[in-house]
């Protein structure tokens, strides 16, 4: 049951409501992708020397899986504060743990000085990592929703969205200049002494600068109006949790799965094409052999697409609706899943082979910004204002474990199974979509969701509506 709270104008200006969901995002982005790009570029030969190239691969995949599965956990606490302290607390709280676990990365010593000890601090990081994204997403959403203008949540929403693309420039961008800096004298397609000794380390280190960026942001938040009401009105609950899966089990359901497609694409995209744009053609599984200097720089542009697609996505969600929208979208993704094989097949022709690769990275990329950026509104309308925070974190950080835990290390098994072929991957980032498809075809739109509205049990209702009442409400 629920019931409906008027709500006064946002407390925080447009311009710091934008900026506070964008920084904190795009640092816990960047953060994630400085794991994923060493994860394929350094870690399988510093931390996982087994001898063996795609086993190597695999446990280092493995670790950047584990912290999928820690997300959950994330969301449970976070969502606990969130819904019960507030947004602007947990959001703190989140940044902090994050970039303390990035930073003490950059400090691990490797195998070779420690042993399997060294394995083992990078797990445990890692999975800090995965227990603070777990709660950041949903927080900055929510700032950025609850204090969107009228008709304006899905366009508000995009803008923690779009510190993935931002935080993955940048840190691609950085592991991209130090391996400039320090070039592998004899072959691009291998990293130098100086890059696996202590190049690699920088970009970790690094952000502990862009942390005390955000946090001096996020602490010029004002709580939404949206929860003080719920606060002062009696109707946050004791055990989130509980209330969630009580009464919207449904819910984080199909938030998802509604989610899925999106992530399967997204780590396709960056963690698997890295891997394999890079491999060389006669590997075993082969690849395309381009230079990790070049597939970066390709692999921004398509990252600026997706930025681009994000914010569009926004101001179309909001004329014609998050489910409409998203309906289109996968049923593209499906199709572009399906045809892997014609855009990432080796041929004689260079020049041909990298045009295609591009081509395909645009076009991933831009359905990546398309149905990326929707998912800032949809999951947390899919909540009512006391069980929000708690409800879309479980969704989305359910749904990692689901598509981004596994997509790497999925991809790269399908890949060596096929033989070198990627024919394999797209069947599987297809599946991916057709679950998605359904979820959205089951689900409602909520374009039009009373964002005041909260979860209520009948004692509790009747207790608002009373207190309502006597305030001439």
């Amino acid at each position: 049951m629920t019931t409906t709270i008027p709500t006064k104008a946002p407390l925080n200006s447009p311009a710091r409501v934008i900026t506070a969901s964008l920084v904190g995002t795009t640092i816990e982005f960047y953060d994630f992708y400085v794991y994923a790009t060493a994860a394929v570029l350094v870690f399988p030969q510093l931390f996982f020397p087994v001898g063996n190239d795609t086993t190597a691969l695999l446990a280092s995949f493995a670790v950047f899986g584990a912290a999928m599965v820690a997300r959950p956990i994330g969301a449970i606490v976070f969502g606990h504060l969130g819904d019960r302290r507030g947004r602007k607390t947990t959001l703190v709280i989140s940044l902090l743990t994050m970039g303390v676990a990035t930073f003490v990365i950059g400090l691990l010593p490797t195998y070779n000085n420690v042993g399997v000890l060294a394995p083992v601090l990078l797990l445990l990081l890692r999975l800090t990592q995965g227990f603070a994204i777990g709660g950041e997403w949903s927080g900055a959403a929510l700032v950025a929703t609850e204090n969107a203008p009228a008709g304006k949540r899905a366009w508000y929403g995009t803008f923690p969205q779009l510190g993935a693309p931002l935080g993955f420039i940048i840190a691609n961008g950085l592991f991209l200049v130090i391996n400039f800096t320090l070039p592998h004298p004899t072959d691009p397609l291998l990293k130098s002494e100086a890059f696996l000794t202590w190049g690699w380390r920088i970009p970790f280190l690094f952000s502990s600068v862009m942390v005390i960026i955000g946090l001096w942001v996020r602490l010029k938040l004002v709580e939404s109006e949206a929860f003080t009401m719920a606060e002062r009105k009696g109707a946050i609950r004791k055990l989130p949790l509980s209330a969630t899966f009580r009464h919207h089990t449904r819910e984080v359901v199909l938030g998802t799965f509604i989610m899925l497609a999106t992530y399967v694409l997204f780590y396709l995209m960056t963690s698997f094409t890295l891997t394999y744009g890079t491999k060389a053609q006669d590997a075993n599984p082969g690849g395309l052999g381009i230079s990790y200097t070049h597939f970066v720089l390709m692999q921004i542009l398509g990252v600026v697409f997706f930025g681009f697609f994000t914010l569009l996505s926004g101001p179309l969600a909001d004329a014609i609706g998050r489910r409409r929208l998203l309906i289109w979208v996968t049923a593209v993704i499906i199709v572009f899943g399906v045809s892997f094989p014609i855009w990432l097949t080796v041929r004689p022709d260079a020049m041909f082979t990298g045009a295609m690769t591009q081509a395909f990275l645009v076009l991933g990329f831009t359905l990546m910004g398309m149905t990326f950026g929707p998912m800032g509104a949809i999951l947390p309308e899919l909540f009512p204002t006391n069980v929000r925070y708690t409800g879309s974190a479980i969704a989305y950080n359910v749904s990692s474990i689901l598509g981004a835990a596994l997509a790497p290390i999925i991809a790269v098994a399908l890949w060596a199974r096929a033989g070198g072929s990627t024919w394999l991957v797209g069947v599987y980032l297809a599946a991916a979509g057709v679950l998605t498809l359904i979820s959205l075809i089951l689900s409602h739109e909520t374009k039009d969701t009373d964002y005041s509205a909260v979860s209520v049990d009948d004692e509790l209702a009747a207790l608002v509506e009373d207190e309502a009442a006597s305030a001439g409400i």
